[in-house]
């Protein structure tokens, strides 16, 4: 295996929404997800609404809303995201574990709604700024780069449902105000950016969730469009405002594999790929749509509205860096008689080299190195691996431990897997396992789907002191730390 350079970046990932918490604190305004409720990995995630004659209502995450209603927080509901682990209150504490870990880089977003509480507003909440400069000092402190996250799943609710959310051009302004903002707010501060999480995720719902709506998927191709170039513009203007900035697209990782040799599953597996993961790199790192653009608009009767100055904008506001998530790999199949994988979502064929979490992932290490080759081949930008990691259910013993070899095993294959791709030639300059700290699972909402070297005491229904532990794998993550990656044991 190849040895991981002296300065690679070693570090965690989080998200606002699913850590932060301090919902209604400190000037922050709603988000969608504050008003999603928790689910299970049987069921998906419902979320609340009421209607205007304040009658409330509950659907499930992925139907639509009764005519007239609006997304509201309900009574008699739990809310996962409302406080979720406290960061907002105890980042001082997880600052300094990380410290102890020996993290050289932490992966956090920025609430939107803390600095611009509707989206609209002309100037930011001076609170919401200060928050997170105090952030950025204790990282300072312990030696830890901030890399931001500008829009992770949470656009401010009043954009959303006032404005129509991504579809509207306006959106593009609004979020360009705020990049401005932040971007210039912490410029001594913030060297690493990523634009939007997971971008191309709208992409890969079809794939998700059987019978998904033709007109969904026009939207999206429309949404999609609106944030490339948003994020263009964003990345222009870090480099305006400090010279050495480093801006990434973050890309849902979709690693898929023919489920048969059959040639109509090899072209299956190959046109999925474009839609759901080069379609959106393509744009983001390549500056232009790919060619086969014209073959997905065709495909659900897309047409995108692109005004003048758009192509401009997406040529000259390229990424520095390529940011994806990986979990696992999928297979596809043009065949109806095979046994399905997946928990909340269908991952495809169930393969048959290969074991599943409990939460119906597959675990797949080798898969990494695949796909740090094929992005690194068809990009040649610098990657990072900015989530990765095994949801499990952990146990706190009475002395405070928690023993986790099942996420040791996890991420010591996949580091193992990384510096194999640095073997292969690829340009790996960092990896931020999700949930470095236990936080609130995004798909399914509960704290049971525990990611983190560190445990939160807090179940799935709120309860708990929400006090933190260091488990097994924080004391073997901060030797992996400390010996670049060679002492895995």
């Amino acid at each position: 295996m190849f040895r991981f350079p002296k300065d690679f970046l070693w570090g965690g990932a989080t998200a606002a929404n699913q850590y932060e918490g301090g919902w209604d604190e400190g000037g922050r305004g709603m988000t969608e997800s504050d008003c999603a409720a928790a689910g299970s990995v049987a069921a998906l995630r419902s979320k609340t609404y009421r209607m205007p004659d304040g009658t409330p209502g509950i659907v499930s995450m992925f139907e639509p809303l009764p005519a007239g209603a609006k997304l509201d927080v309900v009574e008699g509901q739990y809310y996962p995201y409302h406080d979720a682990v406290d960061f907002y209150h105890r980042h001082a504490e997880d600052i300094a574990l990380l410290g102890e870990m020996g993290v050289r880089l932490f992966r956090m977003s920025i609430a939107w709604s803390r600095i611009f509480p509707t989206g609209v507003e002309e100037e930011p909440n001076r609170e919401g700024l200060d928050f997170y400069h105090t952030v950025f000092a204790e990282l300072r402190e312990q030696g830890i780069e901030p890399l931001v996250t500008l829009c992770h799943y949470d656009t401010p609710l009043h954009i959303e449902q006032e404005l129509g959310g991504w579809e509207n051009r306006e959106t593009i302004d609004l979020f360009g105000r705020f990049a401005r903002c932040v971007m210039s707010e912490y410029k001594d501060e913030v060297r690493y950016w990523l634009t939007f999480n997971e971008v191309n995720s709208p992409l890969m719902m079809p794939s998700f969730l059987p019978n998904y709506p033709a007109a969904k998927m026009r939207s999206n191709f429309q949404v999609l469009h609106n944030q490339f170039v948003a994020s263009a513009r964003a990345v222009k203007f870090a480099h305006e405002v400090r010279e050495d900035a480093m801006v990434g697209c973050m890309l849902a990782g979709r690693c898929s594999y023919p489920f048969t040799c059959d040639p109509a599953d090899v072209l299956f597996t190959q046109q999925g790929t474009q839609e759901a993961l080069y379609y959106a790199g393509d744009v983001m790192v390549r500056g232009s749509y790919p060619a086969f653009s014209r073959r997905l608009w065709d495909k659900w009767g897309a047409e995108v509205e692109m005004l003048p100055g758009d192509v401009e904008d997406l040529a000259s506001g390229c990424v520095d860096m390529i940011t994806f998530s990986y979990y696992g790999s999928s297979t596809a199949t043009t065949h109806a008689d095979v046994e399905r994988a997946g928990g909340n979502f269908s991952s495809g064929g169930k393969n048959p080299y290969m074991k599943y979490s409990e939460w119906g992932w597959g675990i797949d290490a080798s898969g990494l190195r695949y796909f740090l080759n094929e992005l690194y081949g068809r990009y040649e930008k610098p990657l990072m691996v900015v989530e990765n990691g095994l949801g499990a259910n952990d146990k706190l013993e009475a002395d405070g431990s928690v023993h986790d070899p099942y996420r040791i095993e996890y991420i010591r294959e996949h580091v193992k897997a990384m510096g194999d791709a640095l073997a292969d030639g690829v340009d790996l300059i960092g990896y931020t396992p999700w949930g470095i700290i236990d936080l609130m699972s995004a798909s399914t909402g509960q704290m049971a789907k525990r990611y983190g070297f560190v445990y939160v005491d807090r179940d799935d229904a709120g309860n708990g002191s929400l006090d933190r532990y260091r488990k097994d794998s924080f004391y073997w993550y901060k030797k992996c730390i400390e010996s670049a990656g060679e002492d895995l044991e």
